[in-house]
């Protein structure tokens, strides 16, 4: 598999984002682990998580802990797959979701994502979401604070503006390497953001790919364009939509949901489909 690079590491094109597998409809156990064994055998280094991605009360970190125990019953080298993960949301189990981007609970979330991973430092750590209750700049300050303790290697933000985004770049420095927003055929708002951290060398990682969980094997019938071009090169709409992403600079990390070793190995083939410039423009004019 092809790669790109978030900071100084180097990273499959194409992601796995593990929130389907902890959430409603998430799969048993075993079919988890087969899906992440499975992206791994596609060439996939880069594993995307949170510590709100969780079903039940109580089981705050079940996404994370079910990642590490992916890695290691893994029968193959783990040493360069990239886990991020992301403190500041929470679900309670009741379906509901809020913020708390406070520094007392990023600090608390860092800690037992730490044990929840299994690890000394977390390779990339994101700010989920801004608290409108708390002073963004205090948010950052702590996210900075954690990566001079040596918690968090790389630090990232999350549904963030661009104003934001400078003012991370301000608050965090160089330490800042990647942006993750809502993108796809169906959510284009984070356009901008897309291409300005490509200016900035910053890695635009796009969630939600395919328009979210319950929409994602719409994508073809919703989107006629997708439908057109897969048909043209015998592939699911799914993969033109990654190599629709891929194209738009080589700073995209696409990290689509899988709870399937079929999807994702799907998913990982989009980096060899060659879109023309024709096919490119059509995509982007579809709505």
């Amino acid at each position: 598999m092809k790669t790109r690079s978030i900071g100084t590491t180097t990273v499959s094109e194409i992601g796995l984002g593990g929130m389907p597998m902890s959430i409603e409809g998430r799969p048993d156990e075993a079919r988890s682990i087969a899906t992440i064994h499975g992206a791994l055998d596609a060439g996939i280094t880069l594993i995307d998580t949170a510590d709100a991605y969780l079903l039940e009360p109580g089981e705050t970190g079940h996404n994370e802990r079910l990642i590490a125990t992916a890695l290691s019953s893994y029968d193959g080298d783990t040493s360069d797959v990239l886990v991020a993960t992301k403190g500041g949301h929470l679900r309670p189990g009741d379906g509901d979701w809020t913020i708390d981007s406070s520094p007392t609970h990023l600090r608390s979330a860092c800690d037992a994502s730490l044990r929840a991973l299994g690890v000394d430092a977390i390779g990339l750590y994101q700010l989920h979401r801004p608290d409108p209750e708390v002073d963004y700049a205090d948010s950052l300050g702590a996210m900075r604070s954690l990566y001079d303790d040596g918690k968090v290697r790389m630090i990232g933000i999350s549904n963030a503006t661009i104003a934001q985004i400078q003012q991370a770049q301000d608050i965090i420095g160089d330490a800042l390497v990647s942006v993750q927003n809502q993108f796809s055929p169906a959510y284009r708002a984070s356009e901008a953001e897309l291409r300005f951290c490509g200016e900035q060398g910053l890695a635009f990682l796009p969630w939600s790919p395919f328009g979210g969980i319950s929409k994602a094997g719409d994508l073809g019938s919703s989107f006629a364009a997708f439908a057109e071009v897969a048909v043209a090169h015998v592939v699911s709409p799914q993969q033109v939509c990654l190599a629709w992403l891929l194209a738009k600079g080589g700073h995209v990390v696409p990290i689509p949901g899988a709870s399937r070793p079929e999807t994702i190995t799907d998913s990982a083939r989009a980096g060899e489909l060659q879109l023309t410039d024709d096919e490119l423009a059509h995509l982007d004019a579809s709505s």
